[in-house]
């Protein structure tokens, strides 16, 4: 919970903090985000996976085929990952006009839909980890070690580096995304092992590791979210009495700052996934999603 003074606009209400409802429909309101989450996660996957067995057309065109770091729509439109380009930049190689072409398609996606939602509701690692969060809740399991978010940035700059001296797009050679990813689609094999590590990595080792502390596509996706994303969670200062439910439920406790959404009326921190859990929690519902260009001169 934040530990911040209380200004003189905070709101002196008293506090009450989140139950969980004990009806069905009431959990399933609860749980709403994370089932649309699943849902489009799961729906990914579906597309790659029924393209390549199942031959999955429209109009004689492949329905999705390729991969995360580079695919296409119905044979037509090419999308690519942003970040996998960049690498190939920095390796010295020149990728293709149609890789520059997807990698824009992917990012007007993503500057519409808020950066780092990718992480959320797109990577199917983000499932894992999400698993290994609520074993370790279960169980009780305490952080070994503990290291700033900002890691993840320094990361960044150590793939691009790589890049550069190896001559390769270095963290596709390694990315338990891409990894998960081919597996799941391609069939199961010893890239798993990968897989696994991050799971138990999380487990066991250290809360939120992967994509909160190490990620260097999570602290891409943050600075993309943190320039131009639009989809933002709004913050309603008034309704708000701080009682700090939604800093323990953000996997990115670091953006759940008082100070900061009181200034600014929304959650602007580029590390925010937009994975709804804040808003679930809040028990004075003010938390919601809304677009950044009706935010005020502030966003």
């Amino acid at each position: 919970m934040s530990t911040e003074p209380v200004s003189a606009s905070t709101p002196t209400r008293p506090v009450r903090h989140f139950v969980m409802p004990k009806t069905l429909s009431g959990k399933l309101y609860y749980w709403r985000f994370v089932i649309a989450r699943r849902f489009v996660q799961l729906s990914v996957l579906l597309l790659f996976f029924g393209t390549v067995h199942w031959g999955w057309k429209i109009a004689g065109k492949p329905l999705l085929s390729g991969n995360l770091s580079a695919s296409k729509l119905l044979d037509v439109i090419p999308l690519a990952d942003p970040f996998a380009v960049l690498q190939i930049v920095c390796s010295q190689h020149w990728p293709i006009l149609e890789a520059f072409i997807g990698a824009g398609v992917v990012l007007l996606i993503y500057i519409l839909l808020g950066g780092r939602v990718f992480c959320a509701w797109v990577c199917p690692i983000n499932m894992v980890t999400d698993l290994a969060n609520v074993a370790r809740e279960k169980l009780g399991v305490r952080s070994l070690i503990v290291v700033s978010h900002k890691v993840r940035y320094w990361g960044l700059l150590l793939v691009l580096l790589l890049s550069f001296l190896l001559g390769v797009a270095a963290f596709e050679w390694v990315s338990p995304i891409g990894i998960m990813h081919r597996e799941l689609i391609f069939g199961i094999g010893v890239g798993f092992v990968a897989v696994l590590g991050v799971f138990l990595f999380d487990l066991l080792i250290m809360a939120r590791g992967w994509c909160g502390h190490i990620c260097p596509l999570g602290a891409f996706w943050s600075i993309i979210g943190w320039a131009t994303g639009q989809v933002k969670v709004a913050f309603d200062n008034k309704a708000c009495t701080r009682c700090g439910d939604c800093v323990k439920a953000c996997p990115e406790p670091v953006v759940m700052n008082f100070k900061n959404l009181e200034s600014d009326g929304m959650v602007r921190a580029g590390e925010c996934t937009n994975c709804g859990k804040c808003i679930a929690v809040c028990p004075e519902n003010c938390l919601e999603f809304d677009l950044r260009v009706r935010l005020g001169k502030s966003a």
